[in-house]
């Protein structure tokens, strides 16, 4: 079923601010010395509808992201002509998980050990890299999901000591939220936390986490600054 849409952009109005954020990272990866294909943009449907999504495919942002496993289906089903790679950014009940794993690349949102429990329970037979993200919550606000910093250490920890039983998983990375309040100053900070666990964690285990899906419409910029290499635009893209 094809949900109402919060923002009701154009065509045009949806691919000048596609080109605008694409601008903007560019400038910001600029600034950071870094360069612009280093950062991916992860273009989030939540509020709008599948033919508002089918436009910023077809304008070029191939990866799309749902927070609800139901919306992705649906959004799935309408956009099956379409080369599309899907990513959950939101949290998986583990009931939804047998119907969510096979449509989707990336899962940003890994939050505890159940859920990855039921992702390997349900990933048996899988044959395609399925990429996760612990995501982590270095705020400590209680309005922003994820876990601690130390329940997510734990949850690698098991990955790394059961990933030959699962070639398909990889965790390849971390994601996570700045602070609603603070400002960018906070934001900073946060995203910082969140890279130098990265670091930390590659260092103790001597293994590579490429990922930091860092950065939403508000905040990117801050993100790209600290090394986000994902920014999750929804809002922005659709206003």
């Amino acid at each position: 079923m094809n949900q109402p849409s919060r923002f009701s952009p154009t065509r045009e109005r949806l691919n000048a601010n596609y080109l605008s954020v694409i601008d903007r990272i560019q400038s910001a990866a600029s600034r950071s010395l870094r360069h612009p294909n280093s950062i991916q943009v992860v273009g989030v449907t939540k509020y709008v509808d599948a033919d508002i999504a089918r436009w910023l495919v077809e304008i070029g942002c191939h990866q799309l992201a749902e927070s609800k496993p139901q919306a992705l289906w649906d959004k799935a089903s309408a956009l099956t002509d379409l080369k599309v790679d899907w990513h959950l950014i939101g949290h998986l009940q583990r009931n939804k998980a047998k119907r969510t794993l096979p449509l989707i690349s990336t899962m940003h949102s890994l939050d505890s050990a159940r859920v990855f429990e039921q992702i390997k329970k349900d990933s048996t037979d899988r044959s395609w890299p399925l990429k996760l993200l612990l995501e982590v919550n270095v705020s400590g606000d209680p309005e922003k999901t994820g876990m601690p910093a130390s329940e997510a250490q734990s949850l690698l920890q098991t990955w790394i000591e059961t990933s030959k039983q699962f070639p398909a998983l990889s965790i390849v990375g971390l994601m996570g939220m700045s602070s609603l309040e603070g400002g960018v100053d906070r934001a900073r900070r946060d995203f910082e936390s969140i890279r130098n666990l990265r670091d930390r964690w590659e260092s103790e285990y001597k293994i590579q986490l490429p990922e930091l899906s860092m950065g939403m419409s508000d905040d990117f910029e801050q993100a790209i600054a600290e090394g986000a290499t994902i920014v999750r635009i929804g809002s922005t893209l659709f206003n």
